[in-house]
């Protein structure tokens, strides 16, 4: 098959993928999951049932693919808010997790469509991918100076994601920047006292 020919079968297969994301998005955004069929699907993006049905086999499938898409365009703008924060680590870090709370502050919760899109192994992936991020710049910003260095990076990594989950239940973005901003204290070393002990040591 010539490639020209390929590219175009592949563009299109592409161009109806997209479509379909993106209608079944729509319809379950006004009328909830339980009411989208494939039917509606297909009717939304033009194109008739049997066509749908040689991509998807069924709502979820869609819905699933339609969250990778979406993971994955978070990560990437993680990513990208880390690169163009280059002052110095510490800004990177600061950049990042403000991006990612902001992200799980604007994200629905507690949703039907929530409930079955968290679960899968593409959210673990993605998980993981997150963390080895953030634990990257933690441990540079630690090798540095900028934080303490006392506690090893996977350990200050998951305490930033986990301290940042509470993003979801808060009712501002300026709530979410004080979030941020407590989260980023706990990573900066206990004070120390007269006697050369520190605030975290018993004796």
């Amino acid at each position: 098959m010539p490639k020209l020919w390929t590219d175009t079968v592949e563009e299109h297969r592409r161009a109806v993928r997209d479509a379909v994301l993106a209608a079944t998005a729509k319809l379950v955004a006004e009328q909830g999951l339980t009411s989208v069929t494939m039917s509606k699907i297909a009717a939304e993006t033009g194109i008739g049932r049997a066509t749908l049905y040689k991509y998807f086999p069924d709502v979820e499938a869609i819905l699933i693919a339609w969250h990778e898409r979406q993971v994955t365009s978070h990560l990437q703008h993680l990513a990208a808010v880390r690169d163009q924060a280059k002052a110095d680590d510490a800004d990177q870090l600061e950049a990042v997790l403000s991006a990612y709370a902001l992200m799980i502050h604007e994200q629905p919760h507690g949703s039907e469509i929530a409930a079955l899109l968290h679960r899968g192994e593409h959210v673990e992936r993605a998980h993981q991918h997150l963390a080895g991020l953030v634990e990257d710049l933690v441990a540079e910003t630690a090798r540095r100076g900028g934080i303490r260095h006392d506690v090893v990076p996977a350990e200050l990594a998951s305490y930033c994601l986990h301290a940042l989950a509470a993003a979801a239940s808060l009712r501002s973005r300026a709530a979410v920047h004080r979030l941020v901003a407590v989260t980023l204290a706990g990573l900066h070393p206990p004070p120390r006292h007269a006697d050369g002990g520190t605030a975290d040591d018993p004796s």
